[in-house]
């Protein structure tokens, strides 16, 4: 039975991939960019050390495109499957509330000092959290070298129909889509979709046919996809519990590891030597998407956020360390 989070429901509920540390405080953001060694609200990199210089005008990422797939369902989700925090680890900010511009900017920052171009926000749909979230996202972003992109998640959920995908993709078209923000390729606004293990190219055909509002949709990976009548314009790949997954020319994915709140032990074990090779090898396969799974899935591991546990001189953390040395990033 499929298990319904805050912030799947409509104004309030989330999904298997995420979770953290609890304290209903908020986080107080300093200039030292120090980690935590405690989930409560503590120091890390602060959003107001530097001033970023103002983005072109229509400025969008060309290829390759760097970016993270991101979680926007705190506070609602430090607390979650009867543990509290749902977390194995000391994230830096403590546990933030996205409801704040000082998150939102530290978070942004440190995206861009990792050389991440885009955003992939978790989307459960209109009217849920996640939606109210996307709409602060990218007011945070305004003016700035860095775009938001969905995760449409409703297919790990089950198969939607054609009707609601395309009352999904026309409302994201007009509420976000054409946001200075939203990533845009050739004028698109571009849509990344989720996958369960059961999909195949019956899902390709429904999102081919749904798309009539002129998206840039790309697939999550499944056996056989390059089979498939129905192309989307890119595909992905989103298991983190693997270090890479090497789907060039559409995609290249790296992880720094995978250890769920819940679980006796890591599907994933982190080594920041491991991950700095692998960012290398991403960099050079010259794939279109060059994607890291998460910055901020705190329940399964999976972040590369900042936390007391890789803690760095540069106060942004070793995984984010090793993606601003292989890719630059301002900072």
């Amino acid at each position: 039975m499929a298990i319904v989070r805050p912030w799947q429901q409509r104004a309030q509920q989330t999904d298997a991939r995420f979770a953290v540390p609890s304290s209903s405080s908020q986080p107080t953001i300093t200039a030292s960019g120090s980690a935590s060694a405690s989930p409560s609200p503590s120091a890390s990199p602060s959003a107001s050390a530097t001033t970023a210089a103002p983005a072109p005008a229509g400025w969008q990422p060309g290829f390759p495109i760097r970016a993270t797939f991101y979680y926007p369902w705190f506070p609602e989700g430090w607390k979650q499957q009867g543990m509290n925090p749902f977390t194995r680890f000391h994230p830096g900010l403590g546990s933030y509330d996205l409801g704040s511009p000082q998150v939102l900017s530290a978070h942004i920052k440190a995206m861009r000092y990792a050389g991440q171009q885009a955003g992939i926000a978790s989307w459960w749909g209109a009217g849920t959290t996640t939606d109210k979230h996307l709409g602060q996202l990218l007011k945070a972003t305004a003016g700035q070298q860095f775009r938001w992109s969905v995760y449409h998640e409703g297919e790990g959920q089950g198969d939607p129909s054609v009707a609601q995908l395309t009352s999904d993709l026309t409302y994201l078209r007009d509420q976000y889509g054409r946001d200075p923000g939203f990533l845009r390729i050739g004028g698109r606004f571009v849509v990344f979709v989720y996958a369960d293990g059961n999909d195949g190219c019956a899902m390709a055909d429904r999102w081919k046919q749904a798309n009539t509002v002129g998206a840039y949709v790309v697939l999550k990976v499944f056996p056989g996809f390059k089979g498939c009548a129905s192309q989307p314009d890119g595909w992905h790949q989103y298991g983190p519990a693997s270090a890479h997954s090497d789907q060039s020319p559409y995609s290249y994915t790296v992880s720094p590891g995978f250890f769920k709140a819940n679980e006796p032990s890591a599907r994933l074990a982190r080594d920041p030597a491991t991950f700095r090779q692998d960012v290398r090898s991403m960099v050079a396969s010259g794939a279109r998407f060059q994607l890291v799974t998460t910055f901020n899935e705190w329940g399964e591991g999976t972040a590369v956020e900042n936390a007391a546990e890789w803690a760095s001189p540069s106060g942004m953390g070793q995984y984010l360390d090793a993606l601003h040395d292989a890719l630059g990033g301002a900072g």
